[in-house]
């Protein structure tokens, strides 16, 4: 058996809202680990067509079509998953203390957080959901794969703020992230098994072997690949060893890498509606915003009489870049 794992992020970009990056870790057969895992649980699950399929979405979170349709195809693909962990989180909180249980003493901080839950599925129908699931069930079981874990590490703006300006770069932010949710995944369970961690490419750096030896303190890192597409090394750590692989586009090449990018923007989507909502209940007609630098500038004047009046700390509201 083999352990491959995925790890992506959404909210890069935005003005407001957190970053959220993710790690999705499965056990497969050895002769699997080189296979297409969405040819492989064919049937089960799709990457396109989301609305027509009967299968359960699982694809790079970017093609779920948020802004038109909703969180639909986010909650059958992130909680039809957590089903595989025979988790079934029927709140955000919930899926919050299963995924990011560090959360709970965080968010106390912003009030717009602070409290705030949220009933899920938000739109899937629960029995549809749950068929869905099963299917995924069988074929795992068919193939002899397993989900081991999901996991999320939300950076709320304060805390982005504070890592950007350590850093003075937030793409080395974002590294730093990545860098902690990689080192969980070969701590928890790189071993005896042939071990594969797969990251999106961090904003187009091409050489990460320097990253590595600061992570890995002490390991012996090796240079598989530098190129254009890839970067990839292998890492040994006593009894542990794993090949790190940094993709171009690694979302559509590798199926735990897509379904982190959608555990990724579930939370973060889910997070948004909740400062959405606090806001909404001091400012009469308020347009809801994805927080993206234009649409969040508009919010911001929207809400300026309201921050005034709750006195609050913008550097917990607004990211600095």
């Amino acid at each position: 058996m083999a352990i491959l794992a995925g790890i992506d992020e959404a909210g890069y970009g935005p003005l407001l809202g957190p970053l959220v990056v993710s790690a999705s870790v499965f056990r497969l057969p050895d002769e699997m680990a080189d296979e297409c895992l969405w040819e492989a649980l064919a049937g089960a699950v799709t990457r396109r067509a989301f609305r027509k399929s009967p299968a359960l979405p699982l694809a790079d979170s970017k093609v779920m079509r948020v802004r038109t349709e909703g969180l639909i195809h986010l909650d059958r693909g992130v909680l039809g998953m957590l089903r595989q962990l025979r988790q079934t989180p029927r709140t955000f909180a919930e899926l919050l203390r299963l995924t990011a249980p560090a959360m709970k003493g965080q968010m106390g901080g912003y009030p717009w957080y602070a409290g705030g839950d949220l009933p899920l599925p938000r739109q899937a129908d629960a029995t549809d959901l749950a068929l869905r699931a099963n299917a995924v069930t069988e074929a795992m079981r068919r193939r002899g794969m397993s989900l081991e874990a999901i996991r999320a590490e939300p950076v709320l703006a304060g805390r982005y703020n504070r890592l950007v300006g350590a850093t003075r770069n937030k793409s080395v932010a974002l590294l730093g992230v990545t860098s902690r949710l990689i080192w969980e995944v070969f701590s928890s369970h790189a071993g005896a098994e042939p071990t594969r961690i797969v990251a999106d490419r961090q904003g187009g750096r091409i050489r990460y072997l320097r990253y590595l030896q600061q992570m890995f303190e002490g390991a012996a890192i090796r240079v598989i690949d530098e190129s254009d597409r890839r970067s990839a090394y292998l890492v040994r750590d006593g009894r542990r060893e794993a090949e790190i692989s940094f993709l171009t586009g690694a979302e559509d090449r590798s199926l735990p890498v897509a379904l982190a990018s959608m555990v990724s923007k579930y939370v973060r989507e889910l997070f948004m509606e909740l400062l959405n909502r606090w806001w909404a209940g001091r400012i009469d007609d308020l347009k809801p915003t994805a927080g993206y630098y234009t649409d969040g500038q508009r919010f911001l004047r929207d809400i300026d009489r309201a921050i005034a009046a709750e006195g609050v700390d913008k550097s917990l509201l607004v990211r600095s870049r």
